[in-house]
């Protein structure tokens, strides 16, 4: 390997040290880092002038890799972009949890061994997301974590039917759902009651949040299965959806959200031999 590009999330990066470093590290192994920022910056903010920036739609068509900086949403920002065109993801933890990222700021001297093809690949399976509002497809993405549909912020219910390849399986009255992967399994799901599930496990979990029928559990499906929700009974007032936590789509009475194993996958470059489980252990034991 010896194309890559670093992803720093400026607003974590202080001063660009992190990825400053990480440019060392991989030039000084023989490879041609370039940096990108992977999101639009607000125009106040002063960028370093002794790095020269790439244009990440560009250079994404000629990249072995991507190194992303920052914390989880740094890498699921990027997950979108590198896997629509078949580019592996290897995350630098310099947020807080960093449950995605393979390392820590600490240990990017390790970053040397993908000149050497010293690394093996995971891949996540991620969904297909698609909102149908009469005959018309208004919102279409994919997502590696989770797909959260919710009320908004007035305190009230949503009421929102869910069906799997087109039978009721709940009708949940609460806060909304979250349908998610096994990757997302550890993050919002998680906080909801969701199961923690292998994140090479084939599977679709459907979570409700905060339910008001005690009968509204979380349920695991196969990832063979088409998820639908619905807002149903008579709801006077919008629902929001949002694809692993980024811009809200409002939804109206009777549109149609599907929700299904998408054919793409996001591959995770790992340089360490640990299971998943050191992973739970390091980042939710105290």
């Amino acid at each position: 390997m010896k194309h890559v590009i670093l992803t720093p999330n400026p607003y974590r990066d202080k001063g660009f040290q992190t990825v400053r470093a990480a440019v060392k590290i991989l030039k000084d192994a023989g490879m041609e880092p370039k940096v990108c920022l992977p999101f639009e910056v607000d125009r106040s903010f002063e960028l370093p002038r002794d790095i020269r920036f790439h244009r990440l739609d560009r250079e994404i068509h000629n990249t072995e890799l991507v190194i992303c900086f920052g914390g989880d949403g740094t890498i699921l920002h990027m997950a979108k972009t590198a896997t629509r065109r078949n580019v592996p993801i290897l995350g630098v933890n310099i947020g807080t949890l960093g449950f995605m990222a393979e390392l820590e700021a600490s240990e990017m001297d390790l970053l040397a061994k993908l000149a050497k093809d010293e690394y093996t690949v995971d891949t996540r399976m991620m969904l297909d997301v698609v909102v149908q509002r009469d005959r018309d497809i208004i919102f279409h993405d994919i997502g590696l974590n989770d797909v959260v549909i919710t009320k908004g912020s007035v305190a009230r219910i949503a009421h929102l039917g869910v069906k799997c390849d087109g039978v009721e399986v709940m009708e949940c009255d609460g806060d909304g759902i979250i349908v998610a992967t096994p990757t997302g399994s550890t993050a919002y799901s998680l906080s909801a009651g969701g199961p923690i599930v292998e994140p090479e496990a084939r599977n679709i979990l459907i979570t409700p949040i905060c339910a008001h029928d005690v009968m509204s559990r979380c349920m695991v499906a196969s990832d063979k299965r088409t998820v639908t929700v619905e807002l149903v009974q008579n709801a006077r007032r919008n629902a929001y959806l949002s694809v692993d936590g980024g811009k809200s789509v409002r939804l109206n009475m009777g549109d149609v959200t599907t929700i299904k194993k998408s054919n793409l996958e996001t591959k995770l470059i790992r340089l360490k031999d640990r299971s998943f489980y050191d992973v739970l252990n390091q980042k939710f034991k105290k």
